[in-house]
């Protein structure tokens, strides 16, 4: 099942805005960052599961592209897929939309490395996971 997915929903506040009346880049990362917490839930792939196959994982590298600005009173949605599958690393989108035009304001690209928590250092995707990953990758948006 290769899709987007809505992960978060939110409401841009005043004291999120800075001087010059639109969201400041800091809430930007904190909804992406809060949405990114649910990507592997959302794709039946939960931290309970992860742990029992020795593994988490890591954020390796996030960029951000910000299109539009934000105002106080602004419903935002986030959304996520996969778009690229490594040895030891997982590339993701997300996307942050207004919830009434459907206007794209910002997007993220994040990597994540797959880690073994014991030994400290980066491992290859387990088979079972990469298997279900490999079904989900799709174009950016």
């Amino acid at each position: 099942m290769s899709e987007w997915r809505e992960l978060h929903r939110g409401v841009v506040h005043p004291w999120f805005c800075d001087q010059f009346g639109h969201m400041n880049v800091r809430y930007y990362a904190h909804f992406f960052d809060d949405a990114a917490f649910h990507i592997w839930p959302a794709h039946d792939i939960g931290w309970k599961r992860m742990e029992a196959l020795g593994v988490h994982t890591v954020v390796a590298r996030t960029t951000t592209e910000f299109l539009a600005e934000l105002k106080a009173g602004d419903l935002i949605t986030v959304r996520a897929a996969f778009t690229r599958l490594g040895t030891k690393s997982i590339t993701y989108a997300l996307t942050m939309h207004n919830v009434e035009t459907d206007e794209l304001h910002a997007r993220q690209e994040g990597v994540e490395v797959f880690f073994d928590p014991k030994t400290r250092l980066g491992v290859a995707i387990p088979d079972e996971i990469r298997t279900e990953l490999s079904e989900l990758v799709v174009s950016a948006e």
